[in-house]
C-alpha cells in the first residue's frame, strides 16, 4: 500500500515537472534572445527567398512581429508540409507560420491559435482573354487539374467543367501555356504567387472569387498555454487593425474576402 501511494506520488510529480517543461518556451526564447519560426521558403509571397537567400514574405513578416513584441532577434527556418509540425514537436522551432491548413488531426498533434488568421480557397489561373466572369461560364469549359485534389471533382459537379488531370503542378501549367484548357483549377494562394512572377502576370489572371474556403493555422507545440494566450491576443489585434489585410496588399495579393470579413468583424 506503502509503495503504491510513493508511486502515485512519483507519477504526479512527474507530471508536474512535465508540465513546467512544456511550458517555459517563453522563458527559454527570452533567455537566448531568439524566436525561432519555422516558414516557408518556397510559396511565393507567403514565404520565399529573396535572390540574396533571405526569407521574406506575408509570414515571415507576421513573424517579426511576434519577435518584437517579445523583444528578442528572429530566426526563421525553412519547413516544408511534411516536417512542419514534426520540427515544432521535436523543439527544433518555438512557433510555426507555414500555410498550415487548419485540419482536426493536426489539432491532436499542435496547438492551433485562434482566431485563424488566413483562408485559403479554390481559383483558376487563366489567360486574360478567356471571356470568364463567372464559376458558371466555366460549363462544358476544359480546364486543367492537379491528380488527387479534393475540389476537382465538386467544382465538375456544381459547374460542369471539364477538368483534366495531371501529376503534381508544372505539368497543368504547361499545358495551360499551350492552349490544352482554358484554365488551371488549383489552391488560391498558388495562383496569387504565380501571378507574382514575371512570366505570369503579364497575360494571366484570376478574376473569380475564391470558393471553398480552408482557413491556415499558426501553430505552437501543445502544452504552451502561456505562449498560446500572446499570440492569440496578437491574433486578435492583427485582425482588429487590418495588418493582414495591410500585408496583402503590401505583397501585392489580392484582397480576400476571408480577411475582409475577419477584420470587419473583429473591428
Amino acid at each position: 500500500m506503502i509503495k503504491l501511494r510513493y508511486f502515485a506520488a512519483a507519477l504526479i510529480a512527474a507530471a508536474g515537472l512535465a508540465t513546467v517543461a512544456q511550458a517555459d518556451v517563453l522563458d527559454d526564447i527570452k533567455k537566448r534572445g531568439k524566436l525561432v519560426v519555422g516558414v516557408k521558403a518556397d510559396y511565393k509571397p507567403f514565404g520565399f527567398r529573396e535572390p540574396s537567400g533571405k526569407i521574406v514574405g506575408l509570414e515571415p513578416d507576421l513573424a517579426a512581429e511576434v519577435a518584437k513584441k517579445l523583444g528578442v532577434e528572429l530566426e526563421l527556418v525553412p519547413v516544408v508540409s511534411a516536417n512542419r509540425m514534426e520540427f515544432l514537436g521535436q523543439g527544433k522551432i518555438d512557433l510555426m507560420i507555414a500555410t498550415m491548413s487548419d485540419k482536426p488531426e493536426r489539432r491532436k498533434v499542435v496547438q492551433v491559435i485562434e482566431p485563424l488568421y488566413y483562408s485559403d480557397a479554390v481559383n483558376v489561373l487563366m489567360k486574360k482573354d478567356a471571356g470568364i466572369k463567372a464559376w458558371e461560364d466555366l460549363k462544358g469549359k476544359k480546364l486543367c487539374g492537379t491528380t488527387g485534389a479534393f475540389y476537382n471533382k465538386d467544382v465538375a459537379q456544381k459547374y460542369g467543367a471539364d477538368i483534366i488531370s495531371f501529376d503534381g503542378s508544372e505539368k497543368p501549367l504547361l499545358a495551360l501555356k499551350n492552349g490544352d484548357c482554358l484554365g488551371y483549377l488549383y489552391d488560391e494562394t498558388f495562383v496569387v504567387g504565380k501571378l507574382t512572377d514575371d512570366e505570369w502576370k503579364t497575360g494571366y489572371q484570376m478574376v473569380l472569387p475564391g470558393i471553398m474556403e480552408t482557413p491556415w493555422a499558426i501553430a505552437v507545440k501543445t502544452g504552451e498555454t502561456a505562449f498560446q494566450k500572446l499570440l492569440e491576443d496578437m491574433h486578435k489585434d492583427w485582425l482588429k487593425s487590418g495588418a493582414i489585410v495591410a500585408l496583402e496588399k503590401k505583397w501585392g495579393i489580392p484582397p480576400t474576402a476571408y480577411a475582409k470579413r475577419m477584420h470587419e468583424a473583429a473591428k
